[in-house]
């Protein structure tokens, strides 16, 4: 797989803009400035240094519309690839090739499940985070720890090593977790520039890989994020009343995968008001539990 050089392009001239844009104070939408006090101690390398490095990729990634069905399991292994829907999202490490290739085989698009805002002690890989991005505790997770998103010059080689693993076990795209930490106490002061700098350089990975990416969450940033991203994702948002804030995607024609749980609803509320309300949003809404295991349901 080969990305175009226009493509390429693109991805680099817009992840420079806004990172360096970002990462300078400025701003055009009439948002604060952040303040030179507050801009957190990076690499003196140039901004160059973060832009995507091109190791392959197709001309172009996947787009879902609305209306595109989906599975979510990341725990309860091996996969249940028994589900007739369009697209399947599991874990990255916890999944080899071959479980992505018989998915393949199936018709069905595969995302790769990582974090890029959190820490977690059980990754292969977690020794490679240095100490001084670990914040706190992430709370309700054992384990996990938030990361300073700021540092995308210690960040890089790490987040960098994750999305080729994804582009080469041949996964379609990514899910990347925890990318809204500046509304969370992370242990870090966190600004609403640092997160749009950090996603906004994820995607440009992402899509240099030939990879697709959603927004998980972070419904402040969607207006800003959702010509970097090519989808969304959400958890709990019509138990917890925000779902309306995801338009901008749903209006650009780009689908929003939403994740209600049987821990805040049951299936007759799922069934009779969530369903309704999700065709009327025209978000593609599937109940599940907590743990994320294979069960599921979906609306008639």
């Amino acid at each position: 797989m080969i990305v175009s050089a226009a493509l390429v392009a693109m991805a680099a001239v817009a992840t420079a803009v806004v990172v360096a844009a970002a990462l300078a104070g400025q701003q055009d939408d009439g948002r604060p400035a952040v303040d030179a006090a507050d801009a957190p101690v990076t690499s003196t390398e140039p901004i160059t240094a973060y832009l995507p490095i091109v190791r392959g990729g197709s001309s172009g990634w996947w787009q879902p519309p609305p209306g595109t069905s989906w599975q979510w399991q990341l725990t309860d292994l091996p996969v249940d690839q028994s589900f007739d829907v369009d697209v399947y999202d599991i874990d990255l490490f916890d999944n080899d090739a071959s479980t992505v290739a018989a998915l393949h085989a199936q018709g069905r698009i595969v995302l790769c499940y990582i974090s890029v805002g959190s820490w977690e002690d059980w990754r292969p890989d977690a020794d490679q985070f240095p100490p001084e991005v670990l914040g706190n505790d992430y709370e309700g997770w054992p384990g996990e720890k938030w990361l300073d998103i700021r540092r995308i010059d210690l960040l890089a080689p790490i987040m960098r090593a994750r999305l080729d693993l994804c582009r080469d076990k041949d996964f379609d795209g990514v899910e990347p977790d925890n990318v809204d930490g500046y509304t969370n106490d992370t242990g870090f002061p966190l600004t609403y520039q640092d997160q749009l700098a950090y996603n906004v350089w994820l995607a440009g990975e992402a899509h240099a890989r030939g990879l697709s990416i959603g927004l998980k969450n972070d419904e402040a940033q969607a207006a800003d994020l959702v010509s970097h991203f090519d989808w969304a994702m959400t958890e709990d948002c019509f138990a917890d009343a925000w779902c309306e804030e995801m338009s901008p995607f749903t209006d650009a024609g780009k689908a929003v995968f939403a994740a209600e749980y049987t821990d805040q609803l049951t299936t007759n509320q799922f069934l009779d008001q969530v369903c309704p309300q999700a065709e009327a949003l025209s978000l593609d809404v599937i109940l599940k539990d907590r743990d994320l295991d294979a069960w599921r349901l979906a609306c008639p």
